[in-house]
């Protein structure tokens, strides 16, 4: 019989892209874009105060390519507390000049298909802990894409018993351990809460890893046979300190 797996799940997650309109942005008045930047500079105060108190975390990032501008990503212990970041963040008067290109929902999560012993509170282990509640890296280059598990034929993930669905895994999850220390890996599940099932992050600090580890990881049978990618969105590190730059006409 096949048995679904259970999850621990963590801090909810929002990706959110957005387009800036360069056009309205360059007609605006120079005081108009100074207190647009600097509003937008006591918001990202804000999260990082939030950071700081270990209730979320957060991070953004110039989008490479014509899907966005910007990359944020939000985590967040509540569905509530994302809403209200959004909408804040929406209300800001640079937001006025953002288009919005993207966005997804989701949670971090860790399935549960390794045995557990009697007696011991896993969830509550501290490397646990750590992914399920992380502070983001604040890495050179991010690559976010979602993905689904196959349901064709003889190619069905929610058809193979629980042992051979965690085999495959942990074969997956070797190649990707051969990449630590080079990149830093989120998984949020999305099933329920978005299009796709899971949605996959990447932190780097050398951009071919994230080439390099997506590539060979599309190796593993768990990939080959069972997985389905969408879109990609990479970008490179947009610090506080650089906005003014950035934004400047």
């Amino acid at each position: 019989m096949v048995e679904a797996v259970e999850t621990f799940d963590g801090w909810y997650c929002l990706h959110d892209m957005r387009t800036i309109d360069w056009t309205s942005w360059k007609l605006a008045s120079e005081a108009e874009r100074h207190a647009a930047r600097v509003e937008f500079e006591q918001l990202i105060e804000k999260w990082e105060n939030t950071e700081k108190q270990k209730e979320g975390s957060h991070a953004h990032y110039k989008v490479v390519g014509q899907k966005a501008d910007i990359l944020f990503m939000f985590l967040r212990p509540t569905v509530e507390e994302l809403v209200d970041l959004e909408t804040e963040l929406n209300k800001t008067l640079l937001a006025d000049y953002m288009v919005k290109a993207h966005s997804y929902v989701s949670v971090v999560e860790i399935s549960r298909y390794q045995p557990e012993k009697e007696g011991i509170d896993y969830g509550a282990l501290p490397e646990i802990q750590e992914r399920l509640y992380p502070t983001l890296p604040k890495w050179e280059y991010i690559s976010f894409y979602p993905m689904n598990r196959r349901r064709e034929g003889e190619e069905n993930w929610y058809t193979l018993e629980k042992r051979v669905r965690g085999k495959l895994l942990y074969e997956h999850s070797k190649t990707g351990r051969k990449y630590a220390g080079k990149i830093k890996q989120i998984i949020t599940g999305s099933i329920g809460f978005d299009d796709w099932e899971w949605g996959v992050t990447l932190f780097a600090h050398d951009v071919l890893e994230l080439k390099k580890i997506v590539y060979e990881m599309r190796f593993d049978e768990v990939s080959s046979r069972y997985g389905e990618f969408g879109y990609f969105f990479i970008g490179n590190k947009l610090e506080k300190s650089e906005l003014a730059a950035y934004l400047y006409v």
